[in-house]
C-alpha cells in the first residue's frame, strides 16, 4: 500500500470548495456533516481511491 503524504493531503484540503472548508466549523451539525463529506470526497479523488460501494447515507438499497 502507498504511504499517504500529509502535505499532499493538505494541499487537496486546501483546494477543496470554500463551503466545504468553512463549512467544516459550522454551528449546525447538518452543516458540519455536509462539509465534512465533501472534503473526503475530494480527498478520495485527488487519491483516486474508489469509495466503497453501495448506499450512501440515508439512501436505501434494493435487493435484486
Amino acid at each position: 500500500m502507498e504511504r499517504l503524504d500529509p502535505a499532499r493531503i493538505a494541499d487537496t484540503i486546501l483546494s477543496a470548495p470554500g463551503w466545504a472548508r468553512l463549512g467544516i466549523t459550522a454551528p449546525a451539525a447538518h452543516l458540519r456533516e455536509d462539509a465534512a463529506h465533501e472534503l473526503a470526497r475530494v480527498i478520495l479523488a485527488e487519491l483516486d481511491v474508489s469509495p466503497r460501494e453501495g448506499p450512501e447515507g440515508d439512501q436505501l438499497g434494493w435487493s435484486l
